[in-house]
């Protein structure tokens, strides 16, 4: 064989074993998959339809199981409510410090005391005190205010604009008639857990505040992580529907939690809890092994 054919036979050769290296499964890959299969077991243990979509902000790797299937979000759809707040507060259609004043007329069911105190007299508060009060309370009275606010319609169109096509507010908060036909709030965990690494990354306005605001949560993401973790998160919970969205800053492994259960069995525990519980014990170990899976933290 001349030298020059042997030559050119050769380079395909390199770059087959080049690919080949770039493929080699790593000690990494093999933690993802542990992962991915611990969260599709309890899947199949969920009395319901279950879906989660994680994202490791340090490398952008994401997973889900069912991510891309539209679920009811009950009160984690005020995460985009309250994107859409700050959005028009740094376009200069709203301000943060205007003020509201509610009647009793405005008063609605569900959760946050706002409606006991409008049974005595009305209430003047700022766009800032109603943002905190319906995400740190999940007062169903201030997110109506903010939705009148910043309108239905408003908060569907950015989250179209940021990529988010199937996260719609179709209806406000607990109207019944509108449930029965079908009008509900929904999102994929995959589209929660993205615009929450808008959040994180600072590619919404206004990120650093919303982060500040949603520091204020205690729901199920904040009970399965250690207290020395911070957690920025919005839960949802109605009738046969328990859901979270959640950043934890951990410590050299921050990431992005999403999950949803719907059609749940009555009386049926949260399940969003456990898989938060798995979440964070992998990425917990992701950040304490080097790459050769050797615990150094």
């Amino acid at each position: 064989m001349k030298p020059g054919i042997a030559a050119a036979l050769s380079i395909p050769a390199f770059a087959l074993l080049a690919c080949a290296a770039q493929a080699q499964t790593t000690v990494e890959d093999l933690l993802w998959i542990r992962f991915e299969q611990r969260m599709s077991a309890y899947a199949s243990e969920v009395d319901g339809a279950f879906g989660y979509a994680a994202i490791d902000l340090s490398t952008g790797r994401t997973v889900s199981k069912n991510g891309d299937t539209i679920f009811a979000q009950a009160s984690a759809i005020k995460i985009p409510i309250l994107v859409a707040l700050f959005r028009d507060v740094s376009q200069g259609r709203l301000k943060l410090d205007g003020a509201v004043t509610l009647t009793a007329g405005d008063a609605v069911g569900g959760s946050g005391g706002l409606r006991d105190k409008l049974k005595t007299a009305s209430q003047t508060l700022t766009l800032r005190e109603l943002a905190l009060l319906m995400i740190r309370d999940s007062d169903n009275t201030a997110t109506n205010a903010l939705i009148a606010k910043v309108g239905m319609e408003r908060v569907n169109a950015l989250m179209t604009e940021l990529g988010m096509k199937s996260t719609r507010l179709r209806r406000v908060m607990m109207d019944a008639p509108a449930a029965l036909r079908g009008d509900e709030n929904a999102s994929t965990p995959l589209e929660m857990a993205r615009l929450a690494a808008m959040i994180y990354r600072g590619e919404v306005a206004g990120a650093g505040e919303i982060v500040s605001i949603l520091k204020t949560v205690k729901a199920a993401v904040r009970q399965a992580v250690p207290a020395r973790v911070e957690v920025a998160s919005k839960p949802g919970g109605i009738p046969g529907v328990q859901t979270e969205t959640a950043i934890v800053y951990l410590e050299g492994r921050p990431f992005v939690f999403a999950a949803a259960g719907t059609a749940l069995a009555e009386g049926a525990s949260n399940p969003v809890l456990r898989a938060a519980g798995i979440a964070f014990d992998h990425f917990e170990r992701l950040a304490r092994v080097n790459a050769y899976g050797h615990r150094v933290r």
